[in-house]
């Protein structure tokens, strides 16, 4: 999506929006529609980020499991976490609907299985859904799947499905077409409360002066502590395989292993395409980012033996919060800074769940949702999570003191990268095709980590946060929205 043009002066408005995926697209959406003056700001092109890498399944079921949110949080989170989701999920087909979006919006069925040998909690997950309303899912004994047996599962019906990017670009033009403004190639830098108002910087120094500021940015930009050490980080992995039209049934599949494999149908014309996902770990704490594929093609040809060849392969990244909930609404500390971050792998109805909540605080309305997503919450059902994920990323600051990747640059292939170490330094080192040397400091602007060669993705990776940077240094993923520094 690129018909969007920079930001090259300084403006007001009612809402400045910081991310242009489902949660900042959204958000707009329904904000334009109430009358509000929005502006968003993206630093690349308009949902060119994770909302472009999801397979997009659309569901009130969640990663944690409404059994686990009961225990830990308390049934009256669980009931408003099942409300909230199954709103978003019907708040998504209301606007296909209303604004007559050609998405390929389908409802389907979905399914959570055991395979057999594995520890079966469905019993417990199925009396959890009812206590909490969700009462028209059930469990079968049939194999959910026509072509493996996948043991016992939870059936949930009317769940959903689309193309994400034909959606967002339906959103983009009705906000343009609304009066809303977007502005590409646009870094936001910095964000400052001033009195009533909150003033964004750019990278090339223009301001928006906004009553209220929304950064939807996947892991905040705005923030250096708060939020980032109450969730992590992780890489998720996809495949898409070409299969013969009306071999596998449709549906969503879930398994209950962890990580756990996630699985859903496109149809193409001649032929369908099985979309597969999962192999998740850790960001920038993996030895070789092409292993997850390999895992994934031999999981799926053992089970889908009619896969013909595997024609995608993709990866992107998901927040996990250490009690299984996102941060939707006020950011910690500010009267009118809001986020929507820790999709936990439901981004299409936590994202959904974040505009709803945050167009209502801006419009002055109370919403019921707000305290089970509130950023600010202190959480004790997830201590042990927050406290494992804290050990982590205090693991990683040992890199300072090991040795680099390679000796040296000469060890590098041309369109290679690595850490190296030059005396007391770490550098994050690139040779390009041409066999050109790229050098940067190794170490994130955000808090000092050093980054991690991503072989996949051609990507220098924090292992910490999960900032993002290009084989060149330019930061691609926040929370940090600095690049790393060039060395000469």
């Amino acid at each position: 999506m690129k018909d969007s043009q920079e930001l090259k002066e300084n403006i007001n408005t009612d809402v400045c929006i910081i991310g242009t995926g489902i949660g900042g697209l959204t958000t707009a959406y329904l904000l334009t529609k109430s009358g509000k003056k929005v502006t968003l700001l993206e630093m690349d092109q308009v949902a060119s980020g994770q909302s472009a890498r999801t397979t997009a399944q659309i569901s009130y079921e969640i990663d944690e499991r409404y059994d686990y949110v009961s225990n830990r949080l308390g049934k009256e989170i669980a009931k408003l976490v099942a409300d909230s989701q199954n709103a978003a999920l019907n708040k998504i087909a209301e606007i296909v609907k209303t604004e007559n979006i050609s998405c390929s919006f389908e409802y389907v069925t979905a399914y959570l299985y055991c395979p057999p040998g594995e520890k079966d909690d469905l019993d417990s997950e199925l009396k959890a859904l009812h206590e909490v309303g969700l009462t028209e899912t059930y469990i079968s004994e049939e194999s959910a799947v026509n072509c493996f047996r996948t043991g016992r599962n939870i059936v949930f019906p009317k769940q959903a499905q689309f193309h994400p990017l034909e959606y967002l670009k339906a959103l983009r033009e009705i906000i343009v077409n609304k009066g809303g403004q977007i502005f590409t190639s646009t870094k936001a830098t910095n964000v400052e409360s001033s009195g009533n108002q909150v003033i964004i910087t750019t990278e090339k120094g223009n301001t928006i002066t906004a009553n209220h500021v929304v950064v939807a940015t996947n892991s905040p930009m705005n923030d250096r502590l708060a939020i980032h050490t109450k969730q992590a980080p992780y890489r998720t992995y996809v495949i898409g395989a070409k299969i013969p039209k009306g071999s596998v049934n449709k549906g969503i599949f879930w398994d209950t292993l962890d990580p756990y494999h996630y699985i859903r149908l496109y149809e193409e014309k001649d032929h369908d395409v099985l979309i597969i996902g999962g192999e998740d770990h850790k960001t920038g704490q993996s030895d070789d980012e092409t292993e997850p594929f390999v895992n994934l093609e031999a999981w799926s040809k053992v089970r889908f033996p009619m896969i013909e060849e595997v024609t995608y392969k993709w990866s992107g990244q998901v927040q996990e919060p250490a009690d299984g909930l996102a941060f939707l609404g006020k950011n910690p500390g500010d009267d009118n800074v809001y986020i929507i971050t820790g999709d936990s792998g439901t981004g299409m109805t936590n994202c959904t769940i974040g505009a709803m909540i945050i167009s209502d605080l801006i419009n002055g309305k109370a919403n019921d949702w707000e305290t089970a997503y509130s950023p600010s919450r202190l959480s004790v059902g997830g201590a042990e999570t927050f406290i494992k994920e804290n050990i982590n990323v205090a693991a990683q600051f040992t890199d300072w003191v090991s040795p680099g990747d390679v000796k040296s640059e000469n060890d590098l292939s041309n369109g290679q990268g690595a850490v190296i170490r030059d005396g007391l330094l770490k550098l994050a080192v690139y040779k390009d095709e041409n066999g050109q040397v790229h050098k940067c400091s190794a170490v994130c602007p955000h808090l000092g980590c050093i980054v991690d060669w991503n072989n996949l993705e051609k990507s220098f990776d924090c292992p910490c946060h999960g900032s993002r940077f290009d084989a060149y240094g330019k930061v691609i993923t926040a929370p940090t929205s600095k690049d790393l520094e060039k060395i000469s």
